[in-house]
């Protein structure tokens, strides 16, 4: 669970422990889609009058494409010292620090997953690989070419790299 009544965290804090599933309405279509639950654990409290602080971590695991071979693949996500501050939108001194996610004072409950998913998108890789010696796909017929040479016969190079290719390093350089 990822909501909490606001009315109980004024007088105590509570643990979480909880988990934000991949088909939860939160997540935008654009997103970087997680396989599987999201999980939270910290801790949420009052921070004065109309002002919770939680304390934390999230950890998952992201489904993406490599980008070399465009293979399926997953990914860790994970962000150990999260710390998120939630503030009552009449706090004008708040409204306008963009790291304080603000509360709509009439709503009883205060939902973590908004300020989850934002933290998610953050953390999760732009671009994954299946591995580190990946060769991707050749440019001209699009085979894998971490499945064995395509027989494609190489491409001319650019004429206008000659003068660069000619250049010797020193021993030393490489």
């Amino acid at each position: 669970m990822l909501s909490f009544d606001i009315r109980t965290l004024d007088t105590k804090a509570v643990q979480v422990d909880g988990a934000l599933a991949p088909d939860d309405p939160v997540w935008e279509e654009s997103d970087p889609t997680p396989d599987g639950p999201v999980h939270v654990r910290g801790r949420l409290s009052s921070a004065g009058s109309g002002r919770f602080y939680f304390s934390g971590e999230l950890e998952g695991r992201v489904l993406g494409e490599c980008r070399r071979c465009l293979t399926p693949v997953t990914a860790p996500v994970e962000e150990k010292g999260l710390h998120l501050i939630f503030v009552e939108s009449d706090d004008d001194e708040a409204a306008d620090d963009p790291d304080v996610y603000l509360l709509d004072p009439r709503q009883p409950e205060l939902d973590l997953r908004p300020a989850i998913r934002e933290h998610w998108l953050l953390s999760a890789p732009a671009y994954v690989e299946c591995r580190a010696d990946c060769k991707g796909l050749c440019p001209t017929c699009g085979a894998d070419l971490n499945a064995g040479d395509c027989g494609c016969t190489p491409t001319a190079t650019d004429s206008r790299w000659d003068a660069l290719r000619s250049v010797k390093l020193p021993d030393d350089a490489h």
